[in-house]
Order: structure tokens, then sequence, then C-alpha cells
């Protein structure tokens, strides 16, 4: 007699195995009334091997479905709790990034190494509601060998969000090794966060925060992964009317650097820099004054 609920201990995790289990389970269900029992064991067990063998060529792993009902759940509590200014759960918080993180780990330490293509169409499932109104669960790529990887967490457009790195230096499989939240950092500015990768030997990155008011207020922050420690190595004040894209070995900032007291929304002079590692600190290397538009009337 086979024993369908050890195959499924065994190998149910793995993605490509439901459908084949399925499959082979009816089949046999089917065969069993019109052939012996030995000869269709022996093709069920075939089938079973094979969606054991194939399942680990997939490249990612699916995460547990209970997970993710769980998981969005507790966002869409975590997200009321922000936008409702009620006092915030941090317990409720920490669990559901370790939800995130057993998630993640598991699309990351899959045989042939993980798709972040796939990754990310995946996590963009978790997303309860369409528009997504700042809510966003996304996967990047670090430097370093092997490389680390970061989640970006944003539970709404006002937060709270996180940041959780991922490493298998000096490891066999990916673990979680330092993360970036208001519990860790308490002076971190949490609201809707991005991160941009710093192209380079070293596991670099900048955050920015905020940028969701008319003005594009945001505050900029670059990171080095150093051993299982992130270390802010650069951070800006809030930086109004702001906007940022790649640079190399750093980030290039478009910002207001003097805007009118009374009426903050005048910019009298609009700054653009580079920032920039060259390998020992963060530094500017380029700065240039732009024209400032004339304000709409």
């Amino acid at each position: 007699m086979i024993d369908h609920d050890a195959w499924i201990f065994l190998f149910g995790g793995q993605p490509g195995f439901p459908i084949l289990y399925t499959s082979a389970c009816v089949y046999y269900s089917f065969c069993m009334k019109i052939q012996s029992r030995r000869s269709w064991t022996k093709w069920f067990l075939k089938m079973i091997a094979l969606a054991a063998a194939f399942a680990p060529m997939q490249g990612t792993a699916f995460a547990a479905p209970q997970h993710e009902a769980e998981f969005k759940k507790l966002a869409a509590q975590i997200s009321a709790q922000r936008q409702n200014g009620e006092e915030e759960n941090a317990k409720l918080f920490e669990y559901s990034l370790t939800l995130l993180d057993s998630m993640v780990l598991a699309t990351l330490n899959v045989q042939g190494g993980p798709n972040l293509e796939v990754i990310n169409t995946q996590f963009g499932l978790l997303v309860e509601h369409q528009p997504a109104a700042g809510e966003e669960y996304k996967v990047y790529r670090l430097g370093g060998t092997p490389p680390a990887f970061a989640l970006v967490a944003n539970f709404g457009v006002s937060g709270p969000s996180a940041v959780r790195i991922y490493s298998a230096f000096g490891a066999a499989r990916y673990r979680l090794t330092a993360r970036i939240d208001r519990s860790a950092q308490k002076d971190f500015f949490d609201d809707y966060l991005a991160l941009v990768p710093v192209e380079g030997a070293e596991a670099l990155f900048v955050t920015v925060t905020g940028r969701t008011d008319e003005l594009k207020s945001g505050a900029f922050m670059a990171w080095r992964l150093s051993g299982n420690e992130v270390v802010r190595v650069w951070y800006t004040d809030i930086l109004p009317q702001s906007s940022y894209e790649p640079a190399p070995a750093g980030i290039r900032l478009t910002y207001c650097a003097d805007s009118a007291e009374d009426t903050p929304e005048t910019c009298r002079r609009m700054s653009r820099e580079r920032f920039a590692w060259d390998g020992k600190k963060w530094q500017r290397v380029e700065q240039q004054d732009l024209p400032v538009k004339a304000p709409k009337k």
C-alpha cells in the first residue's frame, strides 16, 4: 500500500510536485480497477520520483500557501494601524517580517540559483488590493561574493517599511544576516521606502524614504553590509523637491537647496549632486546648481 502522507511530507514543498502528484493519484486509482496492484504501484512510484526530480529544476520554490494567507491578513492590520494613527504592535510587525523571511529564503536557497524575475512576480501576489497604494514587497540583488539580496517591505504609502538582508557569505545557504527598521535603528524614517543597489564588489545600497508628500520630501541613506552587520555610511536631512537616479558606484540626487520659509514650494536654488563609494568612504564627487523653474501661477 502506498503511503500518500509520506510522499507529501518528503516532496510536497517542491514546486511542480502537486500537479504531477495529483495526476498520478487519479491515474493510479483508475488503473487499479483494471490491472494488478503491483504493476501500477511501480508506475505510481515512477511518477512520484519524476515529480521529486523535476521540482528542483524550476529555479524557484513557492511559499507555503498558509504563510501567504496569514501574511496578507497581518499586512492589512499593520497598514491600518499606521493609517489610523493607532498604537503599533511591534511584535505583530516583527512576526510578519519573519513570515516574509521564510518565503524569501525558500526562493533563494534553490538549485541553480535564484531567479529574481520569478521571485518578484510571486511576491507581487502578496499585494491584496489593486492599485497597491504603496504596498510592495520586492527583492533586489546586491554586490558581494556570493551576492547578497535585500527585501524591501512596504506595508503602505505611509509605512511602516523595512529592509531585510540575506547573505550566504561563509555559509552553505542564504540566511537573514541584517535588518533595517525602526526597531533596529530607532531614528529610522520608515515611511514609504525605495532601494537603489550600488554597483560594485561590495554589498552597498541606498534607501530612499518619504517622497510621498506634494513637495517630494525624502531622506537618503547609504548602507554597507559588513559581515553580519549593516552599517550606515552616509545620510542626508529631509530634502524637498527631491528626485534621484542610479549613478556609477553611487547615486545622483536633485533637490531644492534653498526654499522660501513662508512658501516652501518656492525654490530659490536647485542642486544636483553625485555621491559615490570609493572603496573606503562615501563622498560627493560632483555638484552643480540648476536653473530654478518659475512657480506655477
